[in-house]
């Protein structure tokens, strides 16, 4: 139960905001004179899907909407179309949490890496229709397979150092409700 707790709950909402500012802070750091030829991965992105996959409670509607306008505007994006896929993605996998939780961990990535992939497309496709350079494709798919990849990664860091577990099936928070 003091897992459940407001608390805990509300630590863990400022420690998701606590390290999108981290990861802000050395995604912006200079540390290269040319450009990169290979892109890395969406760190942020691969924590907010493991987070709402594994405990949505954790990462609200507002604090993803946020989080990722603030990323579209300092990584200049077009601002709040990326922002507005990985709300949608997210909420959409908390919505397929219950089941997924059910299932191993193959069955999450497998999911986190779906949602990822379409919401890559679609933000692709809306940024052709608007007629904005997109970039190389092969620097997007390079990212998303990073970000596929580095996803276990996050999971396991985020249960082993954070303790963002899986709900079990039948756990309530505080006020009752199943997570």
């Amino acid at each position: 139960m003091a897992d459940n707790s407001p608390a805990r709950l509300w630590t863990m909402r400022a420690t998701y905001f606590g390290l999108a500012l981290v990861i802000f802070f050395f995604h912006l750091l200079p540390l290269q004179i040319m450009p990169s030829r290979i892109a890395g991965p969406d760190v942020l992105t691969a924590l907010t899907f493991a987070w709402a996959l594994r405990r949505p409670d954790y990462v609200p509607m507002l604090s993803v909407a946020g989080v990722m306008l603030l990323a579209d505007f300092l990584f200049h994006r077009p601002p709040g179309l990326w922002a507005l896929l990985v709300l949608l993605a997210s909420e959409w996998l908390k919505v397929r949490g219950r089941q997924v939780r059910e299932n191993t961990f193959a069955a999450e990535w497998i999911t986190a890496a779906t949602g990822l992939f379409v919401i890559t497309v679609i933000y692709r496709v809306i940024l052709a229709v608007l007629i904005v350079t997109p970039g190389m494709l092969s620097l997007w798919v390079m990212q998303y397979g990073m970000t596929v990849a580095i996803y276990p990664l996050i999971a396991a860091v985020s249960y082993l150092a954070l303790g963002v577990r899986r709900s079990a099936p039948g756990e309530y928070d505080h006020t009752g409700r199943p997570l």
